[in-house]
């Protein structure tokens, strides 16, 4: 049990008869609980850091053939902090692959000309199709999402990487 005691202080001899006080003891029993019980509450109740997640809408499977390789610009996501992009169809690519890095004169510069090209004679947005390689990182593909967020680019889908995709990666040596 807590409690807290005050004693009457003892004094010398005076020759004087004094009253004896009694002591006066509190018990903080209760005011301790309540301590426990409020730190208990606001520990249970406060969030240490709110979660940063993104929104990502996943398009349903369905029949390929409905997008125009001539809107698509295709970013392959290589070792080391590399991407390569190219616009078109792998293989039937009508632009050649460029290996760029991240950042205002990396991938975001390609993707704001490209989708300004794109935009100015096709009069339409813009389709990134984003394919990471198992080489790449998580840390790639979130800086990726930025740096279309920031080209305001809302038209993009996260598809698996082929065969054909690998070797351009292992041909420009940013598949490591």
């Amino acid at each position: 049990m807590a409690e807290l005691e005050n004693k009457p202080a003892a004094n010398g001899n005076s020759g004087r008869v004094r009253s004896t006080k009694k002591a006066i003891r509190v018990d903080l029993t209760a005011m301790v609980d309540l301590a426990f019980l409020l730190i208990t509450f606001f520990i249970l109740t406060t969030t240490l850091q709110k979660p940063n997640t993104m929104e990502l809408a996943m398009p349903d499977p369905g029949p390929d053939g409905g997008v125009p390789e001539s809107r698509t610009m295709t970013v392959l996501l290589g070792a080391n902090d590399k991407v390569e992009w190219y616009i078109g169809i792998p293989g039937k690519s009508l632009t050649a692959p460029a290996v760029d890095g991240f950042g205002k004169n990396g991938i975001r510069k390609a993707l704001l000309e490209q989708s300004a090209r794109i935009k100015r004679e096709q009069g339409k947005d813009m389709i990134v199709l984003i394919k990471p390689s198992d080489k790449s990182s998580y840390a790639n593909m979130v800086n990726l999402m930025d740096e279309l967020n920031i080209t305001n680019n809302e038209r993009r889908a996260i598809v698996d990487i082929t065969p054909a995709e690998v070797d351009l990666l292992k041909r420009d040596n940013i598949y490591n």
